[in-house]
């Protein structure tokens, strides 16, 4: 199995291609985490074996930027064959695109994902059982992401108050509606 995971600790893409010792462990610093005893047992996640999630989702292992780059080019290559009066060469050019694209789907292999931390679980056996993406899961993993983030941000020390305002010009770092006025400021020195 190829596991492709973001690091929690340092941040660092990794790719692991074998699994030693029953841990998952970065290669870039020393956080490991151990592997779930249900992957152990039947050598298929469960979970995500990155941060322990349940829910885990199957798409087709193909580059999301090379699929937009022939659907755009398929695209340009149409309009150019109707700006040039050929509709039957445009719409064949559309319906060679979407043969290709059902032969892409039909032949490239699934990838599992993880919903909390987008890890990619690569050479399984056959996934089926494994749900199709879920957008009501996904959105309740991205506003559980939004209040973790919102916590740590209320957590740390606010910063100065000559934060960036001041560079803009306002006094002390307010805004320029509460800070002195130029007259009151002049009047003072």
């Amino acid at each position: 199995m190829n596991i492709r995971f973001r690091c929690p600790r340092c941040d660092t893409v990794a790719s692991l291609s074998r699994l030693d010792a029953n841990v998952i462990a970065c290669p870039a610093c020393d956080w490991n985490r151990p592997l779930p005893a249900s992957f152990q047992h039947a050598q298929r996640p469960s979970e995500c074996l990155c941060c322990g999630c349940p829910d885990l989702w199957r798409q087709k292992d193909f580059p999301q930027r090379v699929g937009i780059a022939l659907v755009a080019c398929g695209a340009i290559l149409s309009s150019i064959a109707v700006m040039y009066y050929r509709p039957n060469l445009a719409l064949a050019i559309l319906m060679a695109f979407a043969l290709g694209d059902m032969l892409l789907y039909a032949l490239m292999p699934d990838v599992l994902v993880c919903y909390r931390c987008g890890a990619r679980f690569r050479d399984q056996t056959p996934q089926q059982d494994y749900p199709a993406f879920s957008l009501d899961t996904a959105e309740r993993y991205r506003q559980e992401h939004a209040r973790l983030t919102d916590a740590r941000a209320g957590d740390q020390p606010a910063s100065s108050p000559a934060g960036p305002l001041v560079a803009s010009g306002s006094s002390a770092g307010l805004p320029p509606d509460e800070g002195p006025s130029r007259s009151q400021a002049l009047s003072s020195r």
